[in-house]
């Protein structure tokens, strides 16, 4: 088994991170920290649907994603200056979205609007499911401050949702891979799963190699039998359960 530069084993994931109430101006925040990657996760309630909802009675949950320019080695532009945002960043925006959506009951929350903007402060590998573990922190402190406000009358979150990166790298299955790993992975998948471990979204691409259903099977046991602790820090600091 090849090692890694942080001496963890295998199946070990990074130090993880979870803050809430970090943003004083959102209706709900989490700065998450996935050993390096740090990325700041707000909610913002607009009382107003897209078009297409109203007068449906059903919410929406919507998201956004981008990379600041010093978040990595080398600057980047940012994609604003470009015209248009890139398709990368659409289909991790997308994914967020789907993702909180998946554990929410758009009826229970009425016409109302959840923004979730993900601001990646420092990439070290697996942005985008840091984003979403993050995310529900923050959807979770937006839903209590509208409960508070008498603007909804129950908890419209059915499930806790969270991600994780898995791969193979050197012809090693890895969990949570930082930037070096994932650059060189043979294999490349993001899990993103329920707390009761139904799977809401499974992304698997081979970079250098096909691999087999064992091989996937290994992946995906590898990342139930740890992704608990990524539930366990999300319920540390919320009751979410008492809304």
């Amino acid at each position: 088994m090849m090692s890694r530069k942080d001496n963890r084993s295998y199946n070990s994931i990074r130090e993880i991170s979870l803050e809430n109430n970090f943003s004083p101006y959102a209706e709900g925040s989490c700065m998450v920290k996935f050993g390096a990657t740090h990325i700041l996760c707000t909610a913002s309630v607009d009382n107003k649907v897209p078009f297409w909802l109203r007068g449906s009675g059903k919410g929406w949950i919507t998201a956004e994603y981008g990379m600041l320019p010093r978040s990595t080695h080398t600057r980047m532009d940012r994609e604003i200056t470009k015209g248009k945002i890139s398709g990368r960043t659409q289909e991790i925006q997308r994914l967020i979205g789907r993702s909180l959506r998946s554990v929410v009951n758009l009826e229970l929350l009425g016409e109302v609007q959840i923004k979730i903007d993900c601001d990646v402060i420092q990439a070290d590998g697996g942005t985008r499911t840091a984003s979403i573990t993050g995310a529900w922190i923050a959807l979770h402190d937006a839903i209590k401050f509208l409960m508070s406000k008498g603007k909804i009358d129950c908890n419209p979150i059915v499930a806790q949702v969270a991600a994780i990166s898995c791969g193979i790298v050197n012809g090693n299955p890895l969990i949570d891979l930082d930037y070096n790993e994932d650059s060189s992975a043979e294999v490349d998948a993001n899990f993103v799963l329920t707390d009761s471990k139904k799977i809401v979204e499974i992304q698997t691409t081979s970079e250098k190699k096909v691999i087999s259903k064992d091989e996937f099977l290994n992946l995906y046991q590898i990342v139930e039998n740890k992704i608990d602790i990524l539930f366990k820090k999300q319920l540390d600091i919320i009751s979410w359960w008492d809304l």
